[in-house]
């Protein structure tokens, strides 16, 4: 079964684009916070290279989900890959909130005493 008009398409190809920044901006905030050393990485798989090598952290967290979002793409017409599109961005829109409420708190930390 085939889904999608080239409207959806174009929807669907801006969510995707969404998914890759909030990946890009959680790399540079999860540097942030594993250098202040007020967290650790939770991928168990990046947590050597956050700690040893920053830059290649961030591309090869880039370069992971970049290549999970053009194999989606790829499959745009399937309703299992649509479904999938929508699931990374929930779940990195869930991460950047994460982020934001922990920066919240810091924040008040800093401010309070």
């Amino acid at each position: 079964m085939q889904v999608g008009t080239p409207e959806q398409f174009r929807w669907l190809h801006a969510i995707l684009k969404w998914v890759v920044v909030l990946n890009l901006v959680d790399a540079v905030l999860t540097l942030f916070w594993v250098r202040a050393g007020l967290a650790e990485e939770a991928n168990t798989l990046l947590d050597e290279l956050v700690n040893q090598h920053e830059l290649v952290f961030v591309l090869v967290k880039l370069a992971l989900v970049g290549m999970g979002a053009w194999i989606l793409w790829r499959r745009r017409q399937s309703p299992t890959a649509v479904v999938a599109i929508f699931v990374a961005f929930i779940v990195y829109y869930a991460i950047l909130l994460h982020h934001l409420r922990y920066a919240s708190g810091f924040i008040k930390y800093l401010l309070s005493g």
